[in-house]
């Protein structure tokens, strides 16, 4: 998250920062807005808290965190438990195995999703490319993202 806070930062604009207390890590990054800093005790109320208020998920390479949080986004969607945002996973390289896997397995062997969901999210390589679909996601739409 501290990647999406400093260009956040930089770029002159808010920068919110959903924290989880660990005992073993884990202290705000410096580039939050100091009022837009909230911390959370527990994993669940914090991804309640994150997906309820967003607006776009780019997600980098990480650890089961992340892909705890990419899959609950995709679920919600998929279930049409929250309206649709742009998910995009930037790394092609980094995602492609678990793709190949999503598609091989859970598509096609098990026949537990379906086509249409593979469209919830996108992968790219590049921040620009990741700008891009974000602005033309919205650009179909009445809304637009608040930043």
């Amino acid at each position: 998250m501290e990647a999406a806070n400093k260009g956040a930062a930089r770029g002159k604009g808010k920068s919110v920062g959903i924290n989880i207390d660990l005992p073993f890590e884990q202290k705000p990054n410096p580039y939050i807005d100091a009022d837009k800093l909230i911390t959370f005790d527990h994993f669940f109320v914090r991804k309640l808290m994150f997906m309820k208020y967003a607006q776009g998920f780019i997600v980098l390479p990480g650890g089961f965190g992340t892909f705890d949080e990419l899959f609950e986004a995709i679920t919600l969607i998929q279930t049409r438990k929250i309206g649709k945002f742009p998910i995009i996973l930037v790394g092609i390289k980094y995602w492609k195995g678990l793709l190949d896997w999503i598609k091989e397995e859970m598509l096609e062997e098990e026949h537990n999703i379906s086509p249409e969901d593979l469209n919830i999210f996108t992968m790219v390589d590049t921040s620009d490319e990741a700008v891009n679909y974000i602005v033309k996601f919205y650009s179909r739409y009445l809304l637009s993202p608040n930043f």
